[in-house]
């Protein structure tokens, strides 16, 4: 009995060990600078990526060549949008506080998934200046 205590225990802390480090790499990888092409291309006229630029900015995702061969994709990412999405919209004016960190999070997101797209955009960039210099 105490063991299965125990290690019910010791999965919920691993799950939110888990949760908290998936969301401390998203956010750092969302703090990267990011050019103005991504902008550009995604067509967005606003100087910063917001809540509401996460389709868009997908959209543009997964228009985009992959160099490797088995590229992890974004699902997660996308899954967490939509269910911060839902809850942001439930919230809507009877808890603001919600929904004001539910538009913080799609923001992180939707500038998470331009970053990743940048940097996309750059290997593709180098190795078709790569290709033209051969």
């Amino acid at each position: 009995m105490i063991a299965a205590i125990l290690f019910t225990i010791s999965i919920a802390a691993l799950g939110q060990f888990a949760v908290y480090y998936w969301r401390a790499v998203v956010t750092s990888v969302a703090a990267q600078p990011l050019s103005d092409r991504v902008k550009a291309a995604a067509g967005l006229a606003s100087e910063s990526i917001g809540a509401t630029d996460f389709d868009a900015v997908m959209t543009l995702h997964d228009l985009t060549p992959s160099l490797k061969e088995h590229v992890g994709g974004l699902s997660l990412v996308r899954a967490y949008y939509r269910v911060i999405e839902a809850l942001g919209r439930l919230a809507g004016t009877k808890m603001p506080s919600v929904a004001a960190w539910a538009q913080g999070e799609m923001a992180t997101c939707s500038r998470y998934v331009a970053v990743l797209l940048d940097q996309q955009l750059e290997r593709v960039m180098a190795c078709a200046a790569e290709a033209r210099s051969v």
